[in-house]
């Protein structure tokens, strides 16, 4: 027998608003505006594939993201940190529908920058966004030299443009390639700090980093594989341009993986969690790995440095004793294009050692640096040098940079400019210093912090022959953890600072 039971018109009545506001509810949840957006988008966008091609997937991928970024801005920090150290790459597209600059790091930076600011400007947190020291010690200085080279532009060789190896010929151009562009990098900083103090732990970003890692890492090691290329051809002079397709030199890939490696050397000490440590210790392999495979002198001596750092850090019998077996076991099993690399020009004299640069680079720059001392000549003034202008390929190397972070500094910014840029990064390493030796800190943070400053002072070493001080694309995980470095101080300091003394009553 069916029973039924029905509901009287009076507790119909009692329910039927509860019905109602459930059905409102749903439809008035960010949540759910969200997801239904991205669906729409989602569809239009596939529908724009299938017409316009591959470019689309880009532009979608972009919007979806900005969407969820508009709910949240940490997001869009944490797709930064996966694609900026890969954004240079050639199969990251670098434009969209022939509009140079359209293309999706620059898109999820934009919007995340924006969805920062529409919180920000409610919670008075553009107070502190950008830090007294990296204004005044670092973009300052920066941005008066991109000023100070607008006026050279006309000057610039004409073997650049012969050659095709600059992207501009205008004022405009120029700043906005050599100013604009790299100050991206800071802005990307800035970002990760805010997402930092707005967070209760930073782990997200330690491990969407340690995917970028991993990113990186197999970039190299799939291309190598698949290229079929020997040790002996990698290792050779004639090569230094072989992972060139991956877009960035062998030389910088080496040392952003040097800095890398002193992240997650330094992290996998300071952890106690047995998981972690076997991932920290896999990624770690995996980056050495990629490391030789630059074949790049100047990352070895970075990393050979890193190395050192951590055993005078951590001065004990057992570290000893591991850096005993391994250096033992790398003369062993370590390929012999390798040691010939490393032994480059060793008893051929200095000049041979440096690949040429003394003769061919240094040498010639030297004088420019009597030209404007203090102040220097503007960013990238090597375009414009006497050497370059006159000298062509017998005199010096044609070359868009000299091959030295130091020169560099002295001639695009002077004594003043390259004194504000090394007091700057002395303060990031106090910093670095500091939290790395904070006991509140969770024991694998502080050891992040130790690993940063080991990859500055890395960094910094092999600037004496390549890179430089202002921001590259090499150095992406540096300026990572600088920006967490500042969302942490400020969280720290807050933390710290004691709660005023409550008021007796009269």
């Amino acid at each position: 027998m069916l029973t039924v039971t029905s509901r009287s018109p009076a507790a119909d009545s009692i329910l039927a608003p509860q019905r109602r506001a459930q059905r409102t509810h749903l439809l008035q949840t960010p949540d759910a505006w969200i997801l239904l957006a991205t669906a729409i988008v989602a569809i239009g966008c596939g529908a724009l594939v299938a017409v316009t091609g591959i470019n689309a997937l880009y532009v979608s991928l972009s919007v979806v993201g900005c969407i969820f970024i508009m709910r949240d801005f940490r997001f869009g920090v944490v797709l930064l940190i996966l694609l900026l150290p890969i954004s240079r790459s050639y199969i990251f597209p670098h434009e969209m529908f022939g509009v140079t600059g359209a293309n999706p790091l620059n898109l999820l930076l934009l919007g995340t920058l924006g969805a920062w600011l529409l919180g920000a400007l409610g919670e008075r947190g553009m107070e502190n966004f950008v830090p007294r020291p990296l204004l005044w010690l670092y973009i300052v200085p920066i941005v008066i030299a991109g000023f100070l080279g607008c006026r050279h532009v006309d000057e610039i060789a004409r073997a650049f443009y012969a050659y095709e190896m600059l992207e501009f010929d205008t004022p405009v151009g120029y700043f906005r390639d050599t100013v604009v562009k790299p100050l991206f990098l800071v802005l990307f900083a800035l970002l990760v700090a805010a997402a930092v103090r707005r967070s209760k732990s930073p782990r997200p970003f330690l491990l969407a980093a340690l995917v970028s890692v991993w990113v990186m890492t197999a970039m190299v090691l799939i291309f190598v594989l698949l290229s079929g290329t020997g040790f002996g051809a990698m290792g050779s002079s004639s090569a230094r341009s072989f992972l060139s397709p991956l877009g960035l030199h062998a030389n910088d890939l080496g040392r952003l993986y040097a800095v890398a490696y002193a992240l997650l050397l330094f992290t996998f000490v300071g952890s106690s969690d047995t998981g972690l440590r076997l991932v920290l210790l896999a990624s770690m392999g995996a980056v050495v790995i990629a490391l030789v495979l630059t074949f790049s002198r100047g990352a070895f001596l970075g990393f050979g440095l890193v190395n050192l750092i951590f055993l005078v850090w951590h001065r004990n019998a057992k570290t000893l004793l591991l850096l005993g077996l391994g250096t033992v076991a790398a003369f062993f099993f370590m390929p012999d294009a390798v040691l010939d690399r490393v032994m480059t020009g060793h008893g051929a004299g200095a000049n041979a050692i440096s690949a040429g640069r003394i003769d061919k680079i240094w040498a010639p720059l030297l004088p420019e640096l009597l030209d404007n001392p203090i102040f220097g000549s503007g960013l990238n003034s090597i375009l414009w040098s006497d050497a370059e202008r006159r000298g062509g390929g017998s005199f010096i190397l044609l070359v868009t940079h000299p091959h030295n972070a130091y020169l560099r500094a002295l001639m695009d910014m002077g004594l003043v400019g390259f004194a504000l840029l090394c007091a700057y990064f002395a303060h990031v390493w106090r910093r670095f210093l500091a939290l790395g030796s904070n006991k509140e800190l969770d024991p694998a943070l502080a050891g992040f912090y130790k690993g940063a400053a080991a990859g500055l002072a890395s960094f910094l070493i092999s600037g004496i022959s390549d890179s430089a001080l202002t921001p590259v694309p090499e150095q992406a995980f540096l300026w990572l953890a600088i920006g967490m470095m500042y969302g942490h101080s400020s969280g720290t300091a807050k933390a710290a600072t004691p709660a005023p003394a409550p008021v007796p009553n009269p």
